[in-house]
């Protein structure tokens, strides 16, 4: 009995010491083991050579050390520097470790003066603005051009021939020469007009002397016949008349007591045909007191090229009436 519990205790201390070798065996062997145990990790791209036997080639590095990533963060943290680190991380520091800012310096000397600046009037900035206003107008009308080639290139005016007023193109004022006898009942055109001064007796119409015009007093355009009272419209369109015919009926009330029905009508009509075509009428009472009244037309009439107008006078009284020299007759066209 006792020599079996010994043979059990044998057997059991060698299977220890067996483990106990075996355990060192294998830590030395990793010892030696542990400085090469990394690879050179499996490149994917092989040559022909490796291609042709079937199996791919791991290649080993010459330099041992560089697989080891412990020595390779080793040797990248101690390597030598170039000095562009240093100074990138000195820029930091030195902001840091400037300190506090000293009170700013005195200020320094004043530079010499410069150069005068031009004199700018004001007929120098009207200048320049005509001059943009006038490559804006030629820049608008090359792009309308190039837009409709087809069309005309519209006019370009300087801005000292554009007027900032429109020119009336027809125009008359003129005066009656002499008196006008209106006998009762009857119906009568004023003729015989002038408008030059009082010392020149000739007709403008018939005379081909340069006559100067009374101060106010005005010929614009060739409409107008002096002679036998009639504006005839040398182009259609909107005319604008007015007359003052003074009136002595002196006469009539020394005669003839006055009636009701007893009056005057001044017509400036159209073509003389007062009653077919829209005439300016004025009617009048001769109860005025004073020896001279005066009656005012005035109005606008529509033109046709070629149609002439004229003042009429219709007494209607039972004594006949005088027409002063001096009665105005005035017109203008309008427009179209």
């Amino acid at each position: 009995m006792k020599g079996c519990t010994w043979v059990f205790v044998a057997t059991l201390l060698c299977q220890q010491f067996c483990l106990f070798r075996v355990m060192a065996a294998k830590r030395e062997r990793k010892m030696k083991k542990e400085p090469n145990q990394y690879t050179e990790p499996f490149n994917a791209t092989l040559s022909n050579s490796e291609e042709l036997h079937g199996h791919p080639k791991i290649l080993e590095s010459p330099d041992p050390r560089i697989t080891d990533p412990r020595r390779t963060w080793i040797s990248f943290v101690h390597r030598p520097d170039d000095g562009n680190t240093s100074k990138r991380r000195c820029k930091g520091k030195d902001k840091k470790l400037r300190g506090l800012v000293g009170p700013p310096g005195p200020p320094g000397p004043q530079g010499p003066p410069g150069a005068p600046g031009a004199e700018v009037t004001r007929e120098v900035l009207l200048q320049e603005f005509k001059e943009i206003l006038k490559e804006a107008i030629e820049r608008r009308a090359s792009l309308a051009i190039s837009a409709h080639p087809s069309q005309l290139p519209p006019l370009l005016l300087s801005l000292e021939e554009v007027s900032p007023h429109r020119r009336v193109e027809e125009a008359f004022h003129c005066k009656l020469k002499g008196q006008v006898v209106v006998d009762k009942k009857t119906l009568v055109e004023l003729q015989n007009f002038q408008s030059v001064r009082g010392d020149y007796r000739l007709n403008l119409c018939s005379s081909t002397t340069a006559i100067p015009l009374a101060k106010g007093a005005f010929l614009r355009g060739t409409g107008l016949n002096l002679a036998t009272g009639r504006f005839t419209a040398p182009v259609s369109g909107i005319y604008q008349f007015s007359a003052n015919v003074h009136i002595d009926h002196s006469e009539l009330k020394s005669k003839v007591q006055l009636r009701a029905r007893d009056n005057v009508r001044v017509l400036i009509c159209i073509e003389s045909l007062c009653h077919r075509y829209t005439s300016l009428e004025v009617i009048a009472g001769l109860e005025s007191n004073s020896k001279i009244f005066t009656i005012y037309v005035h109005g606008l009439l529509q033109l046709q090229a070629g149609q002439y107008t004229s003042i009429f006078v219709d007494n209607s009284a039972g004594a006949p009436i005088t027409i002063q020299n001096g009665s105005d007759f005035m017109g203008m066209l309008m427009g179209a």
